[in-house]
Parts: C-alpha cells; sequence; structure tokens
C-alpha cells in the first residue's frame, strides 16, 4: 500500500498557501516544508513581515511531529528568511542581496540546475517549454 499524501489547505491556520507532505517521497518531511516555504517567499506569496503558523498549529495541520516543523523553521532562519524566537510569533524577514558567492557553490547550483533539466526532458518535456519555464521563474525574482 503506498503512503498517504498529507495536504494542508486551511484548517486551523489562517495560512492562504497550501503545502503538502508527502511521506512515501524520497525527500524528507521537513526538507519538504522547506522548500516549499521558501518557494513561496522568493516568489513574493509570502511579503516580509508575514506571520506564519506556530511550529505546533502547522504540525497539526500537517500530520507531522512538531519537531519537523521547528527544524523546517529553524532550516529557514539560518538561511535568513524567518525570524524565529522563543515565545514568539515566526515572521519572514526581508533578505538583504546574498554576499558574492563562492566559485564552487555556483558550480554546485549549475550542477543541480543541468541535472534537473535533464530529469525535464528525460520525462518527455520540450525543450522550450523548459527555457519558458525558466525565464519566468527569472522574471519573477526580479519584480
Amino acid at each position: 500500500m503506498a503512503g498517504k499524501l498529507y495536504t494542508v489547505h486551511v484548517r486551523y491556520t489562517d495560512m492562504p498557501l497550501t503545502i503538502i507532505v508527502d511521506p512515501a517521497a524520497a525527500t524528507p518531511a521537513y526538507r519538504q516544508i522547506v522548500d516549499q516555504l521558501r518557494h513561496y517567499i522568493v516568489d513574493g506569496m509570502l511579503a516580509p513581515g508575514e506571520v506564519l503558523p506556530g511550529v505546533r498549529r502547522l504540525a497539526m495541520d500537517l500530520g507531522v511531529h512538531f519537531n519537523t516543523v521547528a527544524e523546517a523553521y529553524r532550516t529557514l532562519a539560518q538561511e535568513g528568511w524567518l525570524e524565529v524566537s522563543q515565545g514568539k510569533a515566526v515572521r519572514v524577514v526581508s533578505q538583504a542581496p546574498a554576499p558574492e558567492q563562492s566559485e564552487e557553490l555556483q558550480q554546485g547550483f549549475r550542477q543541480r540546475l543541468r541535472m534537473l533539466i535533464s530529469e525535464m526532458r528525460g520525462s518527455g518535456i520540450p525543450v522550450e517549454m523548459i527555457s519558458e519555464e525558466l525565464r519566468l521563474a527569472a522574471e519573477r525574482m526580479k519584480s
């Protein structure tokens, strides 16, 4: 039997976005939460100053242990996306432009992007569609 796919729309929280946690995925649940929240922040769907649900509240909504959400929030705080402090609301913060990244780090990102594009091509997605998605993503990040 395949694992259940947990989706939270809006239950206990006022969060206007959907977070999906797939317990059968190879990616750990906390990483799935991190990736989705980071995407919402980068795309401007979560604005600086916006308050996120508390750890226990979001964990209850997602059907995961509260430590899973706590780890996701800590990861995003270490990356500079969230302000997390004991007993206070978790807030999205304005992120200053990143300092110049090392060539090694940039090369790692390029390699991951190439791997993703290869995976997309292997799934039959046309080059034109991949190109257009990359262009649109870059445009959204500029605004």
